[in-house]
């Protein structure tokens, strides 16, 4: 079994979110599919403002889906803890993840000796699914 981790806000889970398990799922024949969800604080600092649900309300909304096998709270700063605490053998990125933690990834997950192998993901009707059409924000 290879554990595959993946990151994200999930305000709500649409079919661009099942889609995103699903091609995440897909990357290794025995898949242990483990969701990080971000905490209030590092949403606030990364999208400048608060998630629509609280980060509890977010946890609960991942755990209860199918694909997931495990879901847990982000770091509250940074992000190489909890990562560090999985040992994930793939890291899976969406189309749409940016910013510092996206550009620094692979050279952090080897300062800490991980040989995990960073993928990114394609996008699933992104002019329909995504997050901020959808909710209006």
């Amino acid at each position: 079994m290879k554990r595959i981790m993946v990151f994200g806000t999930f305000d709500m889970l649409h079919e661009g979110h099942l889609d995103f398990f699903r091609q995440a799922r897909a990357l290794v024949p025995v898949p242990r599919l483990i969701v990080s969800v971000a905490r209030d604080s590092a949403v606030a600092r990364v999208k400048g403002g608060a998630p629509r649900r609280r980060e509890l309300e977010r946890l609960a909304l991942v755990e209860a889906c199918d694909l997931v096998d495990e879901a847990t709270l982000g770091d509250e700063e940074g992000y190489m803890a909890h990562i560090k605490l999985f040992e994930p053998d793939v890291i899976a990125l969406g189309y749409d993840q940016r910013g510092e933690y996206v550009d620094h990834l692979e050279g952090d997950l080897g300062s800490a000796g991980l040989e995990t192998k960073v993928v990114r993901l394609k996008p699933y009707h992104p002019e329909i699914y995504k997050t901020s059409r959808l909710s209006g924000t």
